[in-house]
Protein backbone atom coordinates (compact mmCIF):
# COMPACT_ATOMS: atom_id res chain seq x y z
CA UNK A 1 0.00 0.00 0.00
CA UNK A 2 2.63 2.24 0.84
CA UNK A 3 4.79 1.85 -2.25
CA UNK A 4 1.48 2.30 -4.06
CA UNK A 5 0.96 5.82 -2.23
CA UNK A 6 4.41 6.83 -3.13
CA UNK A 7 3.94 5.51 -6.85
CA UNK A 8 0.90 8.18 -7.23
CA UNK A 9 3.06 10.80 -5.44
CA UNK A 10 5.64 10.59 -7.53
CA UNK A 11 3.39 10.61 -10.56
CA UNK A 12 1.69 13.42 -9.70
CA UNK A 13 5.19 15.39 -8.84
CA UNK A 14 6.15 14.24 -12.42
CA UNK A 15 3.07 15.61 -13.99
CA UNK A 16 3.22 18.95 -12.19
CA UNK A 17 6.86 19.39 -13.14
CA UNK A 18 5.91 18.82 -16.40
CA UNK A 19 3.19 21.14 -16.60
CA UNK A 20 5.28 23.98 -15.26
CA UNK A 21 8.10 23.05 -17.82
CA UNK A 22 5.31 23.27 -20.92
CA UNK A 23 4.12 26.37 -19.11
CA UNK A 24 7.47 27.71 -19.25
CA UNK A 25 8.07 26.91 -22.88
CA UNK A 26 4.92 28.35 -23.58
CA UNK A 27 5.34 31.92 -22.37
CA UNK A 28 9.15 31.92 -24.30
CA UNK A 29 7.04 31.18 -27.23
CA UNK A 30 4.57 34.03 -26.68
CA UNK A 31 7.16 36.59 -25.45
CA UNK A 32 8.96 35.63 -28.86
CA UNK A 33 6.33 35.91 -31.30
CA UNK A 34 4.85 39.24 -29.51
CA UNK A 35 8.28 40.77 -29.84
CA UNK A 36 8.77 39.42 -33.32
CA UNK A 37 5.15 40.48 -34.42
CA UNK A 38 6.01 44.20 -33.37
CA UNK A 39 8.82 44.42 -35.88
CA UNK A 40 11.31 44.72 -32.39
CA UNK A 41 15.29 44.27 -32.95
CA UNK A 42 17.68 43.65 -30.18
CA UNK A 43 19.06 46.88 -29.29
CA UNK A 44 16.01 49.10 -30.21
CA UNK A 45 15.08 51.87 -28.11
CA UNK A 46 11.84 52.49 -26.15
CA UNK A 47 10.73 55.80 -25.66
CA UNK A 48 7.43 56.98 -23.63
CA UNK A 49 5.73 59.92 -24.05
CA UNK A 50 5.01 62.12 -21.68
CA UNK A 51 2.40 63.25 -20.28
CA UNK A 52 1.32 66.66 -19.57
CA UNK A 53 1.73 67.56 -15.71
CA UNK A 54 3.09 66.26 -12.97
CA UNK A 55 6.83 65.42 -13.15
CA UNK A 56 6.55 64.29 -16.85
CA UNK A 57 4.78 67.05 -18.24
CA UNK A 58 7.77 69.48 -16.42
CA UNK A 59 10.40 67.33 -17.64
CA UNK A 60 9.00 67.65 -20.91
CA UNK A 61 8.56 71.07 -20.37
CA UNK A 62 12.09 72.33 -20.31
CA UNK A 63 13.23 69.48 -22.80
CA UNK A 64 10.65 69.22 -25.93
CA UNK A 65 12.59 69.95 -29.12
CA UNK A 66 10.45 68.42 -31.76
CA UNK A 67 6.57 68.26 -32.13
CA UNK A 68 6.85 64.30 -32.98
CA UNK A 69 9.21 63.66 -29.84
CA UNK A 70 7.69 64.05 -26.53
CA UNK A 71 9.22 61.47 -24.13
CA UNK A 72 9.68 61.16 -20.69
CA UNK A 73 11.19 57.80 -20.66
CA UNK A 74 13.39 55.51 -22.58
CA UNK A 75 14.89 51.96 -21.88
CA UNK A 76 16.38 49.64 -24.51
CA UNK A 77 15.27 45.80 -25.85
CA UNK A 78 17.04 42.67 -25.34
CA UNK A 79 16.26 39.91 -27.10
CA UNK A 80 17.91 36.79 -25.79
CA UNK A 81 16.99 32.79 -25.53
CA UNK A 82 14.86 33.60 -22.43
CA UNK A 83 12.54 36.16 -24.25
CA UNK A 84 12.50 39.77 -24.52
CA UNK A 85 13.10 42.12 -21.88
CA UNK A 86 13.70 46.06 -21.70
CA UNK A 87 16.65 47.27 -19.47
CA UNK A 88 15.96 50.84 -17.76
CA UNK A 89 16.17 52.81 -14.77
CA UNK A 90 12.20 54.09 -13.79
CA UNK A 91 11.42 55.28 -9.89
CA UNK A 92 10.36 52.12 -9.05
CA UNK A 93 12.85 49.06 -9.26
CA UNK A 94 15.55 51.33 -9.95
CA UNK A 95 17.65 49.92 -12.77
CA UNK A 96 15.91 46.56 -14.03
CA UNK A 97 15.34 44.15 -16.66
CA UNK A 98 11.82 43.44 -17.05
CA UNK A 99 9.89 41.48 -19.71
CA UNK A 100 8.79 43.55 -22.59
CA UNK A 101 4.97 42.28 -21.81
CA UNK A 102 5.17 44.01 -18.39
CA UNK A 103 6.83 47.14 -19.74
CA UNK A 104 4.20 47.44 -22.21
CA UNK A 105 1.33 47.20 -19.93
CA UNK A 106 2.43 49.51 -17.56
CA UNK A 107 2.84 51.87 -20.38
CA UNK A 108 -0.80 51.39 -21.00
CA UNK A 109 -1.80 51.18 -17.71
CA UNK A 110 -0.38 54.33 -17.70
CA UNK A 111 -2.23 55.94 -20.91
CA UNK A 112 1.23 56.27 -22.29
CA UNK A 113 2.69 55.36 -25.63
CA UNK A 114 5.84 53.59 -26.66
CA UNK A 115 7.64 55.16 -30.02
CA UNK A 116 9.71 52.60 -31.22
CA UNK A 117 13.31 53.84 -32.41
CA UNK A 118 16.35 51.78 -33.97
CA UNK A 119 20.07 52.65 -34.47
CA UNK A 120 20.96 53.32 -37.79
CA UNK A 121 22.92 50.50 -40.11
CA UNK A 122 26.45 51.64 -39.44
CA UNK A 123 25.84 51.92 -35.49
CA UNK A 124 24.21 48.91 -34.91
CA UNK A 125 27.47 47.11 -34.32
CA UNK A 126 27.87 48.81 -31.21
CA UNK A 127 24.79 46.97 -29.77
CA UNK A 128 25.85 43.95 -28.19
CA UNK A 129 28.61 46.16 -25.97
CA UNK A 130 26.10 48.64 -24.75
CA UNK A 131 23.30 45.41 -23.63
CA UNK A 132 26.43 44.34 -21.94
CA UNK A 133 27.11 47.77 -19.95
CA UNK A 134 23.60 48.01 -19.38
CA UNK A 135 23.18 45.03 -17.82
CA UNK A 136 25.97 46.17 -15.71
CA UNK A 137 24.33 48.94 -13.95
CA UNK A 138 21.62 46.68 -12.68
CA UNK A 139 20.43 46.99 -9.67
CA UNK A 140 21.70 50.23 -8.68
CA UNK A 141 18.65 53.14 -7.31
CA UNK A 142 16.84 55.08 -9.26
CA UNK A 143 18.52 59.19 -9.37
CA UNK A 144 15.85 61.10 -7.89
CA UNK A 145 17.72 64.25 -8.29
CA UNK A 146 18.72 64.23 -11.79
CA UNK A 147 22.29 65.71 -11.08
CA UNK A 148 24.67 62.99 -12.43
CA UNK A 149 25.72 60.47 -9.68
CA UNK A 150 27.94 57.42 -10.45
CA UNK A 151 25.47 55.38 -7.65
CA UNK A 152 22.20 56.14 -8.84
CA UNK A 153 20.38 56.76 -12.77
CA UNK A 154 17.80 58.17 -14.42
CA UNK A 155 16.37 56.90 -17.19
CA UNK A 156 17.69 58.80 -20.09
CA UNK A 157 21.29 59.13 -18.21
CA UNK A 158 20.97 54.93 -17.53
CA UNK A 159 20.76 54.57 -22.04
CA UNK A 160 23.33 57.23 -22.53
CA UNK A 161 26.04 55.14 -20.39
CA UNK A 162 25.28 52.00 -22.10
CA UNK A 163 25.83 53.53 -25.01
CA UNK A 164 29.08 56.10 -23.82
CA UNK A 165 31.73 54.00 -25.23
CA UNK A 166 30.80 54.39 -28.42
CA UNK A 167 29.76 57.96 -28.19
CA UNK A 168 25.89 57.68 -29.70
CA UNK A 169 24.54 60.15 -27.49
CA UNK A 170 26.20 63.10 -25.57
CA UNK A 171 25.68 65.14 -22.02
CA UNK A 172 24.41 68.21 -22.74
CA UNK A 173 24.11 71.38 -20.72
CA UNK A 174 20.76 70.96 -18.97
CA UNK A 175 17.98 73.68 -18.64
CA UNK A 176 14.88 74.27 -16.43
CA UNK A 177 14.19 77.44 -18.16
CA UNK A 178 9.94 77.44 -19.17
CA UNK A 179 10.48 78.53 -23.06
CA UNK A 180 6.96 80.26 -22.49
CA UNK A 181 8.64 82.71 -19.92
CA UNK A 182 12.48 82.56 -19.95
CA UNK A 183 12.22 81.89 -16.41
CA UNK A 184 13.23 78.50 -14.11
CA UNK A 185 10.41 76.35 -14.22
CA UNK A 186 7.99 76.91 -11.47
CA UNK A 187 7.81 72.70 -10.84
CA UNK A 188 11.49 72.40 -11.16
CA UNK A 189 12.44 75.37 -8.22
CA UNK A 190 9.86 73.88 -5.76
CA UNK A 191 11.34 69.99 -6.73
CA UNK A 192 15.09 71.45 -5.92
CA UNK A 193 13.58 73.52 -3.09
CA UNK A 194 12.33 70.60 -1.25
CA UNK A 195 15.44 69.21 -1.51
CA UNK A 196 17.62 71.71 -0.32
CA UNK A 197 19.53 72.02 -3.75
CA UNK A 198 20.22 74.86 -6.43
CA UNK A 199 18.93 74.05 -9.77
CA UNK A 200 21.31 72.40 -11.50
CA UNK A 201 20.81 74.72 -14.70
CA UNK A 202 24.07 74.38 -17.15
CA UNK A 203 25.35 71.21 -15.63
CA UNK A 204 26.12 68.23 -17.80
CA UNK A 205 22.66 65.76 -18.42
CA UNK A 206 20.58 63.82 -20.87
CA UNK A 207 17.08 63.80 -21.52
CA UNK A 208 14.85 61.14 -23.55
CA UNK A 209 13.88 64.48 -25.91
CA UNK A 210 17.59 65.38 -26.59
CA UNK A 211 18.16 61.44 -26.73
CA UNK A 212 15.27 61.23 -29.62
CA UNK A 213 17.33 63.87 -31.21
CA UNK A 214 20.41 62.03 -32.11
CA UNK A 215 21.01 61.80 -36.21
CA UNK A 216 22.57 58.11 -35.33
CA UNK A 217 18.73 56.50 -34.13
CA UNK A 218 15.86 56.97 -36.69
CA UNK A 219 12.07 56.88 -35.90
CA UNK A 220 10.38 53.39 -36.36
CA UNK A 221 7.04 53.27 -35.38
CA UNK A 222 4.66 53.46 -32.64
CA UNK A 223 4.15 49.98 -30.92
Amino acid sequence: MNGLIFMKATLKNKTLLSLVFFFSIFLFVVSCKNSQSLGLKNGDLLFVTAKESGLSGAINNVTQKQKNASFDHIGILQKDKNGAFVLHAAPKGGSQKQSLNEFLKDQANDDQKVILYRLKSQFQKNIPDAIEKANSMLGKPYNFNYILDENSYYCSDYIERAFRKDKIFILEPMTFIDPKTGKTNVFWEEFYAKKDLKVPEGEPGCNPNGLAGSDKIERIKEL
